[in-house]
């Protein structure tokens, strides 16, 4: 690894190379999607909550009705999405991230017109 840093107009030329837009596209068509989808399911909740009283108040099991079992696969939905998304970075985003930083690190330093580093 090099020693002195990249300069600031190494980071800006990455920020405008192909693999890092093609990484963030590629977040981008994780996170967008997901994140809709997760509020709508969380909006769907309330509004069952609020107006359809009657058909969350039904039960399933015991005292489990159906308001009590959509709060959970509220909780359960989240720690999935963190589980999936956590599978997707290390598969589809790390190993990008990881190539485009070490692309940064092996660039040597710019030198001035006299050969010594800025």
């Amino acid at each position: 690894m090099n020693s002195v840093p990249a300069s600031a107009d190494r980071y800006l030329e990455v920020q405008r190379s192909e693999e890092f837009a093609e990484l963030r596209h590629r977040l981008r068509r994780f996170i967008f999607p997901t994140t809709v989808a997760f509020i709508l399911w969380y909006a769907l909740y309330v509004l069952l909550s609020a107006y359809a009283r009657d058909f969350m108040a039904i039960k399933l099991i015991g005292n489990i009705n159906v308001a009590l079992l959509l709060g959970v696969l509220q909780f359960v939905s989240t720690f999935l999405i963190a589980w999936y998304y956590a599978r997707y970075a290390a598969k589809e985003l790390d190993p990008r991230a990881d190539a485009i930083l070490h692309s940064v690190d092996e660039t040597p330093a710019a030198t001035s017109t006299d050969g010594s580093a800025q």
